[in-house]
């Protein structure tokens, strides 16, 4: 899973989340900072409205939530999900070994320069290749 940090910045750089099932998230709030939702129309389901979406809790009482506006949703991608958004400009991924630490790189192509992004986690070299993608594209 990616960081919150990383998350945020996906978002602010202007990455657009439409809720499915399966999707990983946390709520923008002090006392649930710390607790990752996922989305699953047994428990918390995505209602589109034309006012914006909105995450309904469906029996969860123990969280005493009926909802939480997407605006106060942040969006934790998984690994393929952050690969398929690179979509073309996605050339590979490399597990390495450096100064004894696992790393992982993602080469994309961006503007037609190779770029790299490495990272101690998969998901975090792809999220940070997404970002610079997407602020490439604003």
């Amino acid at each position: 899973m990616i960081s919150t940090e990383l998350a945020a910045r996906l978002r602010e750089a202007g990455l657009v989340w439409r809720p499915a099932d399966g999707d990983r998230f946390r709520i923008d709030a002090a006392d649930l900072s710390a607790e990752v939702f996922t989305v699953s129309t047994m428990t918390i389901e995505a209602h589109d409205y034309p006012t914006g979406t909105i995450l309904g809790f469906n029996g969860t009482t123990e969280w005493a939530l009926d909802s939480v506006a997407i605006e106060d949703a942040l969006w934790l991608p998984r690994e393929d999900q952050l690969r398929e958004l690179l979509r073309s400009t996605f050339r590979g991924l490399t597990r390495t070994h450096e100064g004894g630490a696992e790393r992982y790189e993602v080469e994309v192509e961006l503007l037609g320069e190779p770029r790299t992004f490495s990272a101690a986690d998969a998901a975090e070299a792809y999220g940070t290749a997404l970002l610079a993608l997407v602020e490439l594209s604003a």
